[in-house]
């Protein structure tokens, strides 16, 4: 008889969550972890990374209260210290959470590194030494060994992708992690990469006073995202004194001791203190004995079926480690649906293309769906809607006007294919859009709909309404 019915080899978003539902539906199950619970998101992504980008916006606000009738004595000046030490303390504080909510589930936690060693069996060894720092064996929790299960749910995430010659040193060349921590504000910093993680810190430091270049290889920034909210935001980062360089790829880098030279496409140089490689992630699939197993891989990545099943009976997988798009919700919600699938139910395949994804900077940018030039590129018509947030009351009030909302709808169905905002609180306002596609609406339903006001909301309705030249306020 097996240990348990289900092993979960990672405690991120999607391990944990995998976890908690396979307990509830009855299930004896057991989380392998090696570095902290939570996972990235919790200690070295998602949520330190707002807590910094928060301290950075009270910062960017000190210094218009001019502008709210407010005066303040002195001038507002970042403490770095204590900046890093507030977010490394919300992440400890959601890595205990995760913990006590394991616990709570009766949930068992083995701590070490996991690697199959057949159907059905999970070894596990002290864990390796990580870049970043790890989290101490939480008490209670189990050690190395040897355990069985009758599933076992892979969901060991994605790390740092480190480019050729430009290989993270921690000290000049840096990944999102030295990045999360750094010792004191660098005067200036270069970042390769324009997609979430490279805007996100663009826009952290260039508010802690570094001066920010960005490079990006592809014609734009932000290069997911619908090409009218790329440009906006591209406006909106240069006016914060952001240099862009896009179009042009990173040629050698050569490291000093007290700084680093990137030369680009064409001969152009950039020195400064720090690089920051932003490049994106890749998946950690290295030492879990997949290959020898007989798991399929695809491109990197495990190759999974609707429900998370992979090409080996009791193997399943989840999160990042089955390709993109590589978000913390995107794998809470693949694990539910593995987990259910375990447990004999007949959930419902994800449908990846209703995935909003999500840009803490300033601005802030959110999405999902198709974009215009994708919509079209598949052959739909369509009918765009858009709205500037300098028609909405409540953004007016806020001194927070500059955005936009932009909308594409089915012209023969009213089928929402797709919504991308730039501007304040628009990751909050993108579930609005996400439930709207669920539950299948079309312009008419959205149209019907009352908004509060006053409120940013607000633009959502007036966006719908003007795809169809109804909007009111403009």
């Amino acid at each position: 008889m097996a240990d348990y019915d289900v092993i979960i080899i990672g405690g991120g978003p999607g391990g944990y969550t995998a976890a908690i539902r396979a307990a509830q539906l009855g299930q004896k199950v057991a989380v392998v972890e090696r570095e902290h619970l939570g996972g990235i998101c919790s200690n070295w992504g998602c949520i330190p990374t707002k807590a910094l980008l928060r301290s950075a916006e009270m910062l960017t606000n000190a210094g218009h209260m001019a502008d709210y009738g407010i005066t303040l004595s002195g001038q507002a000046t970042p403490d770095m210290g204590a900046i890093v030490a507030r977010s490394r303390g919300i992440a400890e504080r959601m890595a205990g959470g995760v913990g006590m909510l394991l616990k709570k589930n009766k949930v068992d936690v083995i701590w070490g590194q996991a690697s199959l060693t057949g159907p059905g069996s999970v070894e596990v060894t002290p864990p390796k030494e990580a870049r970043q720092p790890q989290a101490p064996q939480p008490k209670g929790t189990k050690g190395p060994g040897v355990y069985s299960a009758d599933h076992i749910v892979v969901a060991t995430g994605a790390r740092p992708r480190a480019l050729p010659g430009m290989e993270p040193d921690g000290d000049r060349i840096w990944t999102y992690f030295e990045a999360l921590v750094p010792t004191e504000v660098p005067k200036s910093l270069v970042i390769v990469g324009s997609g979430a993680i490279g805007i996100e810190f663009a826009s952290f430091y260039a508010a802690m006073g570094t001066e920010v270049s960005v490079v990006e290889m592809q014609p734009r920034i932000l290069p997911v995202e619908d090409e009218e909210v790329s440009a906006f935001v591209a406006k909106a980062l240069t006016k914060r004194g952001i240099t862009l360089r896009t179009g042009l790829g990173v040629e050698g880098v050569v490291t000093g001791k007290k700084d680093v030279t990137v030369t680009l496409a064409g001969g152009e140089t950039i020195k400064a203190e720090r690089l920051l490689s932003a490049a994106g992630v890749v998946a950690n699939t290295e030492g879990l004995g997949l290959e020898a197993l007989g798991v399929t891989m695809e491109r990197g990545v495990i190759a999974v079926d609707g429900a998370g099943r992979t090409s080996v009976p009791g193997v399943w997988a989840i999160g990042d480690i089955t390709g993109a798009p590589m978000l913390a919700h995107k794998a809470e919600h693949e694990a539910v649906i593995c987990v259910e699938a375990i447990a004999g139910n007949h959930p419902h395949a994800m449908r990846r293309e209703r995935i909003p994804g999500c840009t803490y900077s300033d601005p802030q940018v959110a999405s999902v769906g198709l974009t215009e030039a994708a919509a079209k590129a598949a052959g739909r018509s369509v009918k765009v809607g858009k709205f500037p947030f300098m028609g909405n009351g409540k953004a007016i009030a806020m001194g927070e006007d500059q955005g936009m909302a932009k909308v594409i709808f089915d012209a023969e169905t009213g089928e929402l294919l797709g919504a991308h905002l730039a501007g304040p609180e628009v990751t909050e306002l993108i579930a609005g859009f996400v439930t709207a596609m669920e539950l299948e609406a079309t312009e008419a339903e959205m149209s019907d709909i009352v908004f509060p006001h006053p409120t940013i909301s607000e633009v959502v309705k007036e966006a719908a309404l003007a795809a169809y030249g109804r909007a009111i306020n403009i």
